[in-house]
Parts: C-alpha cells; sequence; structure tokens
C-alpha cells in the first residue's frame, strides 16, 4: 500500500542551511565562492526557490564529501510532492488495457 504524505518534504535548501551553513558559520557568499557558483544562485536554492540540479548535487557532494544521490533524492521528494499536489493533467490519465505492472 503506497503510502501518502500530508506535509511537503523537507527542501533540500533547508537541509543545506541547517546541516551545513549554520554549523560551520558559512554565509552563503562563502559557501557560492567555495562551490564557484553565484551568491543569487545558492541563494535561490536555500530560500527554496530554485532546485538542486545534477551540476549543483556533484558540487555539494564535493564540497560536504556526500554522494550527488543524497542531493537529489532530497530534490526528487519535493519535485515529486510538488507534482502530485492539485488537479494536474497526468490525473487523467488511465491504465492501458492488457498491460500489467512490470518490475524493472
Amino acid at each position: 500500500m503506497e503510502r501518502t504524505m500530508t506535509r511537503r518534504p523537507t527542501h533540500p535548501g533547508e537541509i543545506l542551511k541547517a546541516h551545513y551553513l549554520d554549523p560551520l558559520a558559512l554565509t552563503i557568499t562563502e559557501l557560492a565562492d567555495s562551490l564557484g557558483v553565484s551568491r543569487k544562485t545558492l541563494s535561490a536554492i536555500i530560500n527554496g526557490r530554485a532546485a538542486i540540479t545534477i551540476d549543483m548535487a556533484l558540487r555539494l557532494s564535493q564540497a560536504f564529501s556526500t554522494t550527488p544521490d543524497l542531493w537529489l533524492n532530497i530534490q526528487r521528494n519535493v519535485d515529486l510532492w510538488d507534482a502530485q499536489q492539485g488537479d494536474s493533467p497526468w490525473r487523467k490519465v488511465r491504465p492501458i488495457e492488457g498491460i500489467q505492472e512490470k518490475t524493472l
């Protein structure tokens, strides 16, 4: 049975701020310089206005000794939750007759 989350998953920017910037006393400008990105780009991520891209996941994983998958999975959870909210056109798609679910 599929579990439905009632609360939006934590955005990776919030995790970045709470678990890395604040404890390490890093400013957005300092981290942006270290990552080789603009302050504006990093600020948008931290404030939940932009998503973690593959490139950014690689940069963060290198800077904080994590994996790119960590950052991409956090972002994927947010993106999937967002997509499942509201009355989106994908909800009108019906199963195709004669096709059974296959596992990859």
